[in-house]
């Protein structure tokens, strides 16, 4: 199976909030394909970050890809608002409650791709009965809620497992990774099948955000292309 390509997305929860518009000019410079964009509603994660206004203004200033990560319980009607605010991919969590199925269904429906993600300590196994329509599977490294945590290698094999799985079924499913992502978890993640990778303080943290950007991508390149 060809490798994906390796994908950079910067997360605006670390960005400048003062200054959205120059951070996201940033991000275009840098050469990143994505931006991603963490939604909190204060209950299943203990903040608050953005809402489909702040999308649908970024959409009516970049054409970058809008990634869209849904921390909230009952997802249904916060994703078909973001549709409309033009994100281009909705990602929603296993332990959100609901339908998950319907809900995923919903998203695609919408026009946009449908991710699935996962928090730390969830089963390998749990989104396998999801893969068939999903276009992104995130397992995520740190718990929601904040930039800045320590990553968790734990779930790297539970990554690789996710990998085989998608393998095995033949699907095209890319998987990301979100939390403590940097030019020494890259190669890892990268191993074991993580394609698009979420960077928030390494990336905004950085005096040159296009040269932070550019070393995540090529540590996660050269373990990708090594890996069997």
């Amino acid at each position: 199976m060809n490798k994906p390509k390796i994908v950079i997305a910067p997360s605006l929860l670390s960005a400048d909030m003062s200054n959205l518009g120059g951070e996201l000019k940033r991000i275009e410079d840098a050469g990143c394909e994505w931006v991603h964009i963490d939604l909190f509603d204060g209950r299943f994660a203990p903040n608050l970050s953005f809402g489909p206004k702040t999308v649908s203004d970024l959409r009516r200033r970049t054409e970058l890809f809008l990634d869209v990560h849904l921390m909230l319980f009952d997802p249904l009607p916060w994703a078909e608002r973001f549709a409309s605010a033009g994100a281009d991919q909705i990602t929603v969590h296993l332990e959100a409650g609901g339908e998950t199925a319907s809900v995923l269904e919903a998203i695609r429906a919408a026009g946009c791709r449908a991710g699935l993600a996962l928090k730390p300590d969830a089963p390998a196994e749990a989104p396998f009965p999801y893969l068939d329509q999903i276009d992104l599977l995130l397992p995520m490294t740190v718990y929601p809620g904040f930039s800045g945590q320590r990553f968790l290698p734990e779930v790297v094999p539970k990554i690789a497992q996710a990998r085989d799985e998608i393998e095995r079924r033949g699907l095209q499913v890319r998987i990301q990774a979100d939390g403590g992502v940097s030019t020494k978890t890259a190669p890892e993640l990268a191993r074991a099948g993580v394609s698009a990778f979420v960077a928030g303080s390494a990336l905004f943290g950085s005096n040159n955000l296009a040269a932070a950007a550019a070393d995540i991508r090529q540590a996660a390149a050269n373990a990708q292309r090594k890996a069997p």
